[in-house]
């Protein structure tokens, strides 16, 4: 058994990792950092491929499918993505296209093809790693919400595809709320309401996937998750703002 997981070198993907390799899964963890990644994986019981890989690059995801199509990958992890907060007229437009290129087009890249092969030979699974921020609009992380609204409605339509072709492969998108990784410093932002360990959102996200579930919310973010479906959005436009703050550098 055999899974992929990009942005493997810290935060949720590491202990995604983690936690497939307790499973018995040899990895390929992809990073932008092999030196990260060989200090972690070095002593893991699994066998362990590093691959060191920019995935903001096209023709790097392009190149990332080539490189494991015939290795015959059980699960494709789709988790590296990245965020940023402040208004929207003065956060770095190269930062934001570089999060789009990330969280948006490497997904789809690696989701597409590594399906075809799957749907190919009638068996894989796919784990997007969304948000809770996918199902609705956030003041100061505009971009990075839209990103993720993306992931989570691609995911969704393209499970119901393979679900009306009686297809055995699955689609899994993960949708947390805030998670404690280096995801906040590097988004400059902080969360005023409690958030999940990776570790704990790890094992959400892989327990779900193996349940077959779609759509996986953690417990401490259902109630959010109803609740933005049925409030006004006004509200939750107010409300996203107050809760989520730049950090001054």
């Amino acid at each position: 058994m055999k899974a992929l997981i990009t942005g493997a070198s810290s935060g949720i993907g590491k202990e995604i990792s983690k936690y497939l390799a307790s499973f018995g899964y040899d990895l390929y963890v992809v990073s932008r950092n092999k030196k990260e990644l060989e200090s972690i994986y070095q002593d893991y019981q699994v066998k362990v491929t590093m691959i060191e890989l920019d995935l903001t690059s096209t023709d790097n995801c392009y190149q990332l499918h080539k490189m494991l199509q015939r290795k015959n990958i059980d699960i494709l992890v789709n988790n590296a993505g990245f965020g940023d907060c402040g208004n929207f007229t003065e956060t770095n437009l190269k930062k934001e296209l570089k999060m789009i290129d990330l969280n948006i087009k490497a997904y789809h890249i690696l989701m597409k093809l590594f399906l075809q092969d799957f749907t190919k030979r009638g068996y894989g699974r796919v784990l997007n790693i969304g948000s809770i921020a996918g199902v609705m609009p956030g003041p100061y992380m505009a971009t990075y919400y839209a990103t993720k609204s993306y992931i989570v409605n691609l995911s969704l339509a393209v499970a119901e595809e393979l679900k009306l072709d009686n297809s055995k492969v699955q689609i899994s998108v993960f949708c947390p709320g805030p998670v404690k990784t280096n995801f906040m410093k590097k988004a400059n932002v902080h969360f005023k309401i409690k958030s999940l360990t990776a570790k704990k959102a790890a094992k959400y996200a892989i327990d779900g996937m193996f349940l077959n579930q779609m759509l996986i919310i953690p417990n401490n973010m259902r109630v959010n998750y109803v609740l933005v479906k049925v409030a006004p959005k006004s509200l939750v436009l107010r409300v996203n703002a107050m809760i989520q703050e730049r950090v001054s550098k």
